[in-house]
């Protein structure tokens, strides 16, 4: 069915799952929203009358108030019993009350990667990114990382209005810190040494990675046990950074809670951060009751940029998170760099074979003798249990394994006194830095059929390892890192999410050093820098870039810099074929990676950009069928703005069935600055060809490019068909 529409934007974010979760006993933590406008006259401020209000109800137990907020929400947070509730809803100026939740986490190559250079682009036109203010909402900071020093860093710009909760903590790098938990510990969360800090200081080491990835000060030599040696720096290394904790160790993960994310996010827009990243996530609900997206909603007003991770449970359809259309919604692709080790056969006529792995020693291997269970299936695969613990002592097994599963399950050899491991298989794409903690390398299948010739044919067959290697240029690059979650967004399928690839996978950036960041068999080694992967990686990519923009164009709005973003963004890998899906192992599509993978430098002169104001979102909400008053609980016209004097004519790049999309106009034309053009988008779709995904179908894209008559600038953005079943 052909329907018209105005096009102007397409968003991406970062996403998290949430859990209800209630105390034990008949206290609950709750969110309020109240009708500010109805205050009483003789308070002075709402958050008197707020406290008030809780004072009045009546019970056996007094209510607790956790949070007045004065940015993100009309309202408060407050503990209280079924019967204070009931009183409190029966209020006039009442307008909502949500259960507390509990959000989870979704971790230096990459500037190169992305190709920023010191001399040229994007880095010094922007100044690096000087006086930018980052907000990172995580885990908390290790402010002794060099990553934080402060060597030829201004001074906190007269605006900024943040402080330092713990003394000797900040400097003119990490310029505020602060810490909320108040949700949690009503949850009944230790919160002490030896389980965390009840202070902005980070204990996973999580808040440190992400912060030093957006914004981190140059250090030499910074390496993971030996691999990916160099000069680490953050995407925005003059930038300033505002840490804001709500993240805690709980059990044996990270989570925050919904009444202490709200307080973070409303304290850094009252301190003037310009930018905010959330590498953290709940689970997706309508808009009006998820605290990312109200917390969101506000900042974008006060102009804002908020990047949030996308999430990390790919491959599926339909598991993308923080899909608001006012986030940027950020998901997670490979850069062209990987680890690895050199296998050599004792016959050296087999040459050298490269293999995965990082192992976390510099570890050279002589002369090894090898076992491989030949003829006997179950030991040719290593299968759990096959191996008898004589016949491997002492030496490298050779494995063949075909599925995921078994590949993480193969370090049982460990215990059994072999070596080492050589493992054949097709899927070293899908292990990490967590898992190499026994010393195995991981061969593609052709050199793994030219090893097991090797051990075949030759008595006491025999392999020198040598471990630590780095290697650049790595092809094809990015890719669509599995676990990366994927749209459309279950609750706003209409807008296009995660919106856009930023690196995920394997990124070095600095950690908390009292936290172990490798493992080798049961003992725990601690580094200065780790690799991690995630979503929660690719997202401060994505802030860091966004700072370095908005120092060049201080008149951009925050759709206005997704907009660059994601209009120049790389629809190409460095072979100069599609993206690939690293699942599928084939081209992959809006669906995974957005508008394509952030090119930084392209971004900072778009063309033209698409241009959003707040009214437009509540427009769009209105057209999702919120109430009124949904609608209230997250508020506090399609345009198109141009850069120079030009016109654009359209060209749409459709597949040979299944969709046809018409343009109208196909020429749009700019008087001058900030003059705006509308246009029209009829998509005509079959869906009797549609592909079969979890939860519904896909059935085709395209890309509506606006190319700049007698100019270079191209505007893309993809059309995506899905159709929820």
């Amino acid at each position: 069915m052909a329907q018209p529409m105005n096009v102007f934007f397409i968003f991406t974010l970062i996403v998290i799952s949430i859990t209800s979760s209630s105390s034990s006993d008949d206290h609950q933590a709750y969110i309020v929203h109240m009708d500010k406008s109805m205050m009483p006259s003789p308070f002075s401020n709402h958050h008197h009358w707020y406290t008030s209000v809780l004072s009045s109800l009546s019970d056996e137990a007094p209510a607790t108030h956790l949070y007045t907020y004065y940015h993100v929400m009309d309202g408060f947070s407050a503990v209280l019993t079924v019967s204070q509730l009931k009183q409190l809803q029966k209020m006039p100026a009442h307008l909502a009350t949500f259960e507390e939740m509990l959000g989870q986490l979704h971790t230096t190559r990459t500037p190169t990667f992305l190709g920023l250079k010191k001399e040229a682009g994007l880095w010094p036109v922007s100044g690096f990114g000087e006086d930018m203010i980052i907000g990172i909402i995580d885990s908390g900071i290790w402010p002794e990382s060099k990553s934080f020093h402060d060597d030829g860093m201004s001074e906190a710009p007269s605006r900024w209005r943040g402080k330092c909760e713990a003394k000797g903590f900040c400097n003119k790098k990490l310029i505020g810190a602060r810490s909320f938990s108040q949700g949690m510990k009503h949850l009944k969360v230790k919160i002490s040494q030896p389980d965390d800090y009840d202070s902005p200081r980070d204990f996973d080491g999580h808040g440190t990675h992400t912060s030093s990835t957006a914004a981190g000060s140059r250090v030499q030599f910074a390496n993971y046990f030996g691999y990916a040696n160099g000069t680490a720096t953050g995407i925005a290394p003059k930038a300033q950074l505002a840490m804001y904790k709500v993240l805690f160790f709980n059990d044996s993960s990270e989570e925050a809670a919904a009444t202490d994310t709200l307080a973070g996010m409303d304290q850094a827009i009252e301190d003037g951060v310009d930018l905010m990243s959330l590498s953290l996530g709940f689970t997706e609900t309508p808009f009006y009751q998820n605290p990312i997206a109200i917390g969101a909603f506000a900042a974008m007003e006060k102009g804002i940029i908020v990047s949030c991770a996308a999430g990390n449970s790919g491959p599926r359809a339909y598991t993308v998170d923080n899909a608001a259309p006012w986030i940027t919604t950020v998901g997670a692709g490979t850069v062209d760099r990987d680890f690895a080790a050199y296998v050599t056969p004792g016959d050296q006529s087999y040459g050298t074979l490269i293999g995965k792995s990082v192992f976390p020693k510099n570890l050279l291997v002589e002369k090894v003798h090898m076992y491989y269970g030949y003829g006997n299936r179950s030991k040719e695969s290593c299968a759990y249990k096959s191996l008898d613990p004589k016949d491997v002592k002492g030496k490298y097994i050779f494995c063949e394994i075909d599925d995921a599963h078994s590949l993480y399950e193969f370090t049982e050899l460990e215990t059994m006194g072999a070596a080492g491991a050589i493992i054949s298989s097709d899927l070293s794409n899908y292990l990490y830095s967590d898992y190499f903690t026994f010393p195995f390398v991981v061969l593609e299948r052709k050199l793994g059929k030219l090893l097991k010739k090797y051990i075949i044919n030759t008595k006491n067959a025999s392999i020198n390892v040598k471990y630590g290697e780095t290697l650049l240029g790595v092809k094809p690059a990015p890719q669509v890192a599995d676990f990366s979650s994927r749209g459309p967004s279950r609750r706003s399928p209409w807008i296009l999410k995660p919106d856009i690839l930023a690196p995920g996978v394997d990124i070095l950036a600095a950690w908390a050093p009292n936290r172990e960041s490798a493992q080798i068999g049961d003992d725990y080694l601690f580094s200065d820098f780790k690799l991690d992967s995630g979503t929660s990686m690719a997202c401060p990519h994505v802030v860091g870039i966004a700072a370095l923009l908005k120092s060049t164009h201080r008149d951009w709005s925050p759709a206005a810099i997704r907009s660059a973003m994601m209009t120049t963004a790389d629809i190409l890998d460095n072979n100069k074929d599609i993206i690939i899906d690293m699942i599928a192992s084939k081209p992959g599509t809006s669906l995974d990676y957005g508008a394509g993978h952030v090119n930084p430098n392209k971004a900072m002169d778009p063309g033209l950009v698409y241009d959003i104001q707040p009214q437009d979102y509540i427009n769009y909400l209105c057209a999702m069928g919120y109430t009124p008053n949904e609608i209230r609980i997250i508020s506090k016209k399609p345009e198109v703005n141009w850069m120079s004097s030009c016109s654009y004519r359209a060209e749409v790049n459709t597949p040979p069935t299944g969709m046809n999309v018409v343009v109208k106009p196909s020429m749009i034309f700019f008087e001058g600055k900030y003059s705006t053009a509308k246009f029209e988008v009829i998509v005509d779709v079959d869906i009797s060809g549609a592909t079969r995904i979890k939860g519904g179908y896909f059935g085709n894209s395209a890309y509506l490019s606006w190319l700049e008559v007698n100019g270079h600038h191209v505007v893309r953005s993809p059309i995506v068909s899905a159709i929820a079943a």
